[in-house]
């Protein structure tokens, strides 16, 4: 049977993520050092386990509401209050998702349709230009730059809306490239959006992995910007909590009711024991988030300056934990640069392309590893540059 003609053309049409690609490459070799995925190598601290572990012990293994659990909504407006001076009804403007990625899609979903036009700026995460696809929308790109600092500006953004123009991602900080975006960024930002009446989907699960003393902004706390705004943030980054797979969004309570009704049908309802575990890293997590930022500093630090010392112009992340150094100088495009760097050296790092047509002549690097296998992958990638 010819399948090709039951699969839905929006479907078909999406490429597969270039960061899983390289991933599954990998994962068919022998001792390589990866840098290719965004994943903490932290435990989850032991008092949020301890919390998971405990409500299985009490056999609570049961379907939630379908918002999330009462508990977890409260604690998560009190983070987003006292961390961000933004209020949030608990009961009303939350919906607890299957990670930070099911909340992006349901929001796209909810937000865009056939005929909507979506502003994505690149190189960001890979999700965002198939999620738009896939809801039927059209996705509109605009290249932000290292002169830049890889900052989306007012009007790069007003050179691409339409009357068609219906919603803007705001991926900051940023993967991959470590950028974020300042208050007075957000608000020259936020007058346009203002002006164009237009939605916003602010992706924030970096938000509490910033750098040089400089705290996250969120565009929802920008004046008029509430009611214009779905926040995403999760569990995953922030408290090394990956693979229990527990996202949230926050936002007015009529576009949440139909996220959650989107939520509704194709999830029903976020894992029970997750839940529980974020309840505790919300409540008691906040010594862990500096101990691990503090941690991811130090790296971030070791690696700009290595790569720029061999010779890769590398510009200083203030956010996340990537560095995206440029490759254009070794006259390779990223996907050969990464993997002749891979069969060669056995160093995972992903390409730019797979951020972006603007990511290419860079790769990311990620630093949520630890300091031994950062200075191995730093002494091998410079034996690469240096055999080249």
């Amino acid at each position: 049977m010819d399948y090709s003609e039951k699969l839905a053309d929006s479907i078909k049409s999406v490429k597969p993520s270039g960061i899983r690609r390289f991933f599954d490459i990998v994962n068919e070799m022998d001792n390589v050092i990866s840098l290719s995925v965004g994943e903490p190598d932290f435990k989850t601290p032991w008092h949020v386990r301890q919390a998971g572990i405990r409500s299985l012990e009490l056999g609570r293994t049961w379907y939630t509401p379908n918002r999330g659990f009462k508990e977890l909504c409260e604690e998560i407006a009190k983070f987003y209050e006292r961390k961000y001076n933004i209020t949030y009804n608990p009961y009303e403007d939350v919906v607890v998702t299957v990670g930070g990625s099911e909340a992006i899609d349901i929001a796209i979903r909810c937000l865009a349709a056939h005929g909507d036009e979506v502003l994505i700026p690149q190189p960001s995460f890979v999700c965002y230009e198939p999620l738009t696809v896939m809801a039927g929308a059209t996705p509109v790109i605009i290249e932000t730059k290292a002169q830049d600092n890889f900052r989306l500006t007012a009007a790069q953004i007003e050179e691409h809306i339409t009357e068609r123009t219906k919603l803007l991602i705001l991926p900051y900080p940023n993967n991959p490239t470590g950028a974020i975006m300042e208050r007075e960024d957000l608000e020259a930002v936020a007058e346009l959006v203002k002006k164009h009446d237009l939605m916003v989907l602010s992706d924030e699960i970096y938000s509490e992995l910033t750098y040089c003393g400089k705290m996250h902004i969120s565009i929802a706390s920008v004046d008029g910007m509430k009611e214009r705004t779905v926040v995403i943030n999760g569990f995953s980054k922030a408290y090394a909590m990956t693979g229990w797979r527990l996202g949230y969004a926050l936002g007015p309570k009529e576009i949440i009711a139909m996220m959650t009704k989107l939520h509704q049908f194709c999830i029903m309802s976020a894992p029970t024991t997750a839940q529980y575990a974020a309840i505790e890293a919300l409540r008691n997590g906040d010594g862990d988030i500096e101990h691990m930022r503090s941690e991811y500093d130090m790296r971030r630090r070791l690696v700009v300056d290595s790569l720029n010392a061999m010779g890769l112009s590398t510009f200083t992340p203030e956010g996340a934990f990537y560095a995206f150094p440029c490759i254009k100088s070794t006259g390779l495009s990223s996907e050969d640069f990464c993997t002749r760097l891979l069969r060669s050296k056995h160093v995972a790092l992903v390409p730019g392309s797979a951020f972006g047509e603007s990511g290419e002549g860079y790769v990311r690097l990620s630093y949520s590893y630890s300091l031994k296998h950062l200075k191995q992958a730093l002494r091998l990638i410079e034996e690469f540059i240096k055999e080249l």
